[in-house]
């Protein structure tokens, strides 16, 4: 079973995907199902353990999803996650057929 997931700890959890509120949570589901589309937040009730903080642990230990969207409305860091998510690409350390986008969400 293939699931969608939003980590956010802010914004309501749209109709399809399970909800993460915190990176441990995220994890947990990256560990456990396959993930069709992960949709990310940055700024979280943790300060150090952010969204940022979570691509680099994907990257390091291939946890993906088919595709992934920045929706931080945070630019500065929502725009870092992308550029690592997409240097690891050119990288070769994450696959290039992941479809990796910037679409950032306002807070309400």
């Amino acid at each position: 079973m293939t699931v969608n997931v939003f980590l956010d700890d802010y914004r309501h959890c749209p109709q399809g995907y399970v909800l993460a509120k915190d990176i441990d949570e995220c994890i947990d589901l990256l560990k456990r199902f396959p993930i069709s589309h992960l949709s990310l937040d940055h700024d979280l009730e943790s300060k150090t353990r952010n969204g940022l903080m979570l691509v680099h642990y994907m990257v390091k230990y291939q946890l993906f999803a088919e595709s992934i969207t920045i929706h931080s409305a945070n630019s500065v860091a929502g725009k870092q996650m992308f550029t690592y998510l997409k240097e690891a690409q050119n990288e070769n350390l994450m696959p290039r057929t992941i479809h990796v986008k910037l679409r950032p969400l306002p807070l309400r």
